[in-house]
């Protein structure tokens, strides 16, 4: 669930309208090769993460394999980007409810909420999981009937609606409007949708059976998160025009309001409300727990290993909440220059991420045709960035940081040969 928290959020309920918008029904097509790769890079995941099982997980992986410092370049990048996250998160959450609510001020939604999720992570693993348990099981179940009702109208029954058949797929410009291109796309947008899966690793280090965990946890995660993306792609592309209006900012409340279901846009938010709540909540877990692996492997200042009574990371949860909360105070203050710099700047980071994953499968297991295909289809997906304008600035700033976090590796290096191993790289 912990893991769904972080997959299942506004990449799926928002962001996919973007995908469909570029690829149309292609989509289909985009999300399919997005789950296989996927699907790689978590297989590859699970298999070092159980017979290793540890807090910093595909951190702690690189280090193993190539060093310290593809550990620091991967912990500090995906801490990034999931902090990052969690501001970008606040600010839609608190959008949602000041529409609702709009004399309150929307900083005020962003303190509460940063508040009760701070507070959720600091009171232990344990209550923490069982929040994201109610959250995550409100997602599923929402798109477990918006499948429900898409397959009733599919099929001709339900009353007052008649069912498209496959007019929509391809007479609406045809199965690919925009070409492969428009594929390539939605290719892009469906990768950066199913980032923060990993985090199933990450948790499962403080079960009690940690093994097992991440053995059902990967196997779980992968088919469920396919059976939703793919879908509910294919119900959205079936049932509505893909240049409809209205598809490309909310594709699942255009669905909902072509069934004919009352109030179907306020319910649809308050779905996505629920869902960025829930990414917000896991976010904040996987950034501390990085941030803690980061300190424990002497990448962190040595402060932020504190621990609770209960074994809570309180410095590190605390740390990566701040950051988050510093985020949507820039996103406040500077919404057009500013926050958009950090959100390009961790915008190929999952990719780097997964890279290093495969790499590290590699290294580690010896050769293999999933960590081949991986590395190959993440090369395309970065080589395709590269080649379009749109994408290529996050390509570019994501390399920048990733280019300062190795040179920090390589300072780090430097001083451990000339003062010996055990200093932090970092003033605590």
């Amino acid at each position: 669930m912990i893991a769904l928290g972080g997959a299942i959020g506004a990449g799926l309920f928002v962001g996919s309208g973007v995908g469909i918008a570029a690829a149309g029904p292609g989509i289909l097509v985009a999300y399919a090769l997005a789950g296989v790769l996927t699907v790689l890079v978590m297989r590859m995941l699970g298999e070092m993460s159980a017979a290793r099982p540890v807090t910093g997980s595909f951190a702690e992986h690189a280090r193993r394999a190539f060093g310290p410092w593809a550990g620091l370049l991967a912990g500090w990048m995906y801490w990034a980007l999931l902090v990052v996250s969690v501001a970008a998160e606040a600010v839609a959450a608190a959008h949602i409810v000041g529409g609702w609510l709009p004399a309150v001020p929307g900083w005020a939604w962003v303190a509460v909420f940063m508040s009760v999720f701070t507070v959720s992570n600091l009171a232990g693993v344990r209550n923490f999981g069982e929040l994201e348990f109610w959250f995550a099981g409100l997602k599923i179940a929402a798109i477990g009937v918006f499948l429900l009702l898409g397959a009733v109208v599919l099929v001709g029954l339900m009353p007052g609606v008649a069912s498209p058949g496959d007019g929509h797929l391809l007479h609406d410009g045809g199965f690919l409007p925009h070409g492969w291109h428009g594929v390539a796309v939605g290719v892009v947008a469906a990768v950066f949708a199913f980032g923060g899966l990993e985090t199933v690793t990450i948790a499962a280090a403080e079960c009690e059976d940690p093994v097992r965990a991440v053995r059902a946890g990967v196997r779980a995660v992968m088919w469920r998160v396919g059976v939703c993306y793919l879908g509910s792609m294919a119900v959205i592309v079936t049932l509505v025009p893909w240049d409809a209006p209205g598809v490309a900012d909310g594709p699942y409340a255009a669905v909902m309001g072509r069934i004919g279901v009352p109030g179907a846009g306020e319910l649809m938010k308050a779905v996505v409300l629920v869902a960025l709540l829930s990414a917000m909540n896991a976010n904040i877990y996987g950034s501390s727990r990085m941030l803690y692996a980061l300190v424990g492997r002497g990448d962190a200042p040595r402060a932020l290993g504190r621990l609770g009574r209960s074994g809570v990371p309180y410095a590190a949860v605390l740390a990566s909440a701040a950051f988050g909360f510093a985020s949507v105070v820039l996103s406040l203050l500077w919404p057009r220059t500013v926050f958009p710099f950090l959100l390009n700047s961790i915008g190929a980071a999952i990719l780097l991420v997964w890279a290093l994953i495969a790499a590290s499968h590699l290294r580690l297991h010896g050769p293999s045709a999933r960590a081949v295909v991986a590395l190959a289809g993440i090369g395309g997906v970065l080589v395709f960035m590269l080649g379009d304008a749109g994408s290529r600035t996050q390509l570019f700033t994501t390399g920048g940081w990733a280019v300062v976090l190795l040179v920090l590796a390589w300072v780090r290096s430097v001083r451990n040969a000339r003062t010996g191993p055990g200093t932090d790289p970092l003033p605590s």
